[in-house]
This record gives C-alpha cells, sequence and structure tokens, in this order.
C-alpha cells in the first residue's frame, strides 16, 4: 500500500506531482455535500503557468470517531475505494472519473481523489425531486444491475463477498439501534409506521435471511447520493456514495429508491411507471423483466430503507439535518412496506 494523505491537511507538493505529474502553486479545499460516514472536498488548484483554476472533488474518513468506526467496522471504506478503483470502469452507470484511491490496511482511513463533475446539482433527500429527476436514477440502477446479474465475473470478486462477522454484528446491534430510534423519534414518527420499525427490528434479531446472489446492489441508493445536470448540464445524472456496495438483489436498490428516495406523494402517483421504465432498461440491456416479476422483490426491497434508516441514526453522529433525513427515509419506506404488506412478503420466503 502506497503513503497517501489521510486528510486534506497531509497533502504535500509530493503527492500532488504523484498523481497529477505536477504540482500546483497554489491550492485550497472547502467542504462539499451532506455526508456523514465519509468527508468530501473541493479541490481548487492553481498553476504557475497561469492554466486553472483547476478543481477536483476529495473524499476521505469522517472525522467524527463514531462515524469513522462504524464505517471502519463495516469495511465500508473499503467496498467504496475498492469499486471506485476496481469495478467502475468496467460499468456503464455513471460515476465520477478516479485519479486516485487508496486505503489504509486497518481500513480506518482513505483518499479518493475525483474529476469534478460541477456545476452540478445535489439531489436532496428532504426536499424530494421531480418525475424527471426519479427517471434518471431508476435508469441508472439498470446501468449497474444489469451487467452484474447473475454475472460470476462480477459476483464471485472476494473483496465484494459478503463478511459474516459484520453482518453478525448487525444482528447483534439492531435492537439496540432500534431502541435509540424509538427514543429519539417516537413523538415524530406515525404510530403505524414506528410499529413497523418495531416489528422489522424483532425479526431482524430472530432470524437470519438468506443472502441472494444477484447483482450488485448499491445500498444507499437515495437522492443525498446522487448528483443531476453534472457538468453544467451537459449530463443528465451521476451517482456517488459506493460505500455501501454489496452482492444481493438489485430490486432492493428500486424499492429503497421509491420508498426513501423521491417522496411517498411522487411515489403513489408514479410507481408503476418508474418499475415499468426499469423492467424496460432491464429488458434493453439483456435482463428481461415485468413488473409483476419484480414485484414481490421490489416491495421486500423497500424494508432495506427502514433497517438503513433505524440502524444509521442510532450509529453515525447525530446533526439536525441528520434527524431529518432519517425520518424521511423511514416515513417514505414505511409508507411503501405498509401499503404493500412488505414484512409478511418476506416472512413467506
Amino acid at each position: 500500500m502506497a503513503q497517501f494523505p489521510a486528510h486534506p491537511d497531509e497533502i504535500t507538493d509530493d503527492w500532488w506531482a504523484h498523481v497529477l505529474g505536477r504540482a500546483p502553486e497554489r491550492w485550497r479545499s472547502e467542504p462539499i455535500g451532506t455526508g456523514q460516514v465519509g468527508d468530501s472536498v473541493r479541490f481548487t488548484l492553481e498553476f504557475a503557468d497561469g492554466e486553472g483554476p483547476r478543481t477536483l472533488a476529495g473524499k476521505f474518513a469522517a472525522a467524527d470517531p463514531t462515524s469513522r468506526g462504524t464505517a471502519a467496522m463495516l469495511g465500508l471504506y473499503t467496498k467504496e475505494v475498492r469499486f471506485y478503483r476496481d469495478l467502475a470502469p468496467q460499468l456503464p452507470i455513471r460515476t465520477p472519473q478516479t485519479l486516485f484511491a487508496e486505503i489504509a490496511d486497518d481500513g480506518a482511513s482513505f483518499c479518493l481523489l475525483f474529476e469534478d463533475l460541477g456545476p452540478a446539482r445535489g439531489g436532496n433527500q428532504i426536499a424530494g425531486c421531480t418525475i424527471a429527476d426519479a427517471r434518471a436514477v431508476v435508469k441508472q440502477a439498470a446501468a449497474l444491475h444489469a451487467p452484474s446479474w447473475h454475472n460470476p465475473a462480477i459476483l464471485d470478486l472476494d473483496w465484494l463477498q459478503p463478511d459474516p462477522a459484520a453482518a453478525a454484528q448487525v444482528k447483534a446491534l439492531y435492537p439496540q439501534a432500534q431502541a435509540i430510534f424509538r427514543e429519539r423519534y417516537r413523538d415524530s414518527l406515525e404510530p403505524h409506521f414506528m410499529a413497523l420499525c418495531e416489528a422489522l427490528a424483532e425479526v431482524t434479531a430472530a432470524t437470519d435471511r438468506k443472502q441472494e446472489r444477484v447483482s450488485l446492489v448499491h445500498g444507499d441508493f437515495r437522492l443525498d447520493n446522487v448528483l443531476f445536470d453534472i457538468r453544467g448540464g451537459a449530463e443528465p445524472v451521476a451517482v456517488l456514495d459506493w460505500q455501501t456496495l454489496t452482492i444481493g438483489n438489485g430490486l432492493t436498490d428500486i424499492g429503497y429508491f421509491l420508498g426513501c428516495g423521491i417522496g411517498d406523494a411522487l411515489r403513489r402517483q408514479h410507481e408503476r411507471e418508474l418499475l415499468k421504465l426499469y423492467c424496460a432498461e432491464m429488458t434493453a440491456r439483456g435482463v428481461p423483466m415485468s413488473v409483476e416479476a419484480i414485484w414481490r422483490d421490489y416491495v421486500v426491497g423497500a424494508l432495506h430503507g427502514v433497517s438503513t434508516a433505524v440502524f444509521s441514526a442510532a450509529f453515525v453522529v447525530r446533526t439536525e439535518r441528520g434527524d431529518a433525513n432519517f425520518l424521511s427515509m423511514a416515513r417514505g419506506a414505511c409508507a411503501l412496506c405498509h401499503e404493500h404488506g412488505a414484512l409478511d412478503l418476506m416472512m413467506k420466503e
């Protein structure tokens, strides 16, 4: 493993020269994004020959020790670095071009350097999105899932394999997470939605679900992890934040996005349309699908939104925006799951 800066303050002229082929005469960084598990910055670089300023984006481990410890325990930083370094170039989904990707042996610190996709419009989990935005994201989901669908060349990669120890730890900690979530949001989340969260916690603590091996799954496929109108509108969308990448069933991302991501009103109005679009995109990419065939996996997949909201709320640093974000996620995912009977469908497995 090559040495690398674990924080923007550790960057040297020699490192810039190693990565870019020359060092800037001056540079500065400023925070961007709203992530709670990693810290992102925009670099502005000025060179002696007058070129620039040039901007790049960087990502580092979270400064908050709770968020950083959770990410390291679950292997989130390792997955993101390996995705950008090893897998992204093989996939048609639009992600930032990577200039540098390295991680420490203990998985607790890393450095990623990307192209700057700005000017762009950041997705906003709390504000929601338009139907045009939702369509663009659903198309990107198919660009991730179709190439990996039952594809052993991707699904057998060693670093993608689920970690039984991490899964066992999540299961062991889930009752504690639900207790924190209940205490924190009992007066904010609708009672029938909180009851669904409680029921899912009981099932999670008592059962071991079989790991599906169908396709890649982004795992946190929502608006905060998407940029729209990238490069000043030259391209429609890019997908970010690959720390939760895993192997599973791609319909988990679709259930998660329509539940957590777009707001319940938009989901109810356009649910069938967006599912038909996903099926059409997957079919065009060589994986024939119909809404009827994917319905169960889509609905059950939305439960991942509930569990992610509960677990993340408990084990990342608490912020005002974070509270609003996790409530938004839980409310949308619970609405979808409640309407379509997701827990009953899951228990029939």
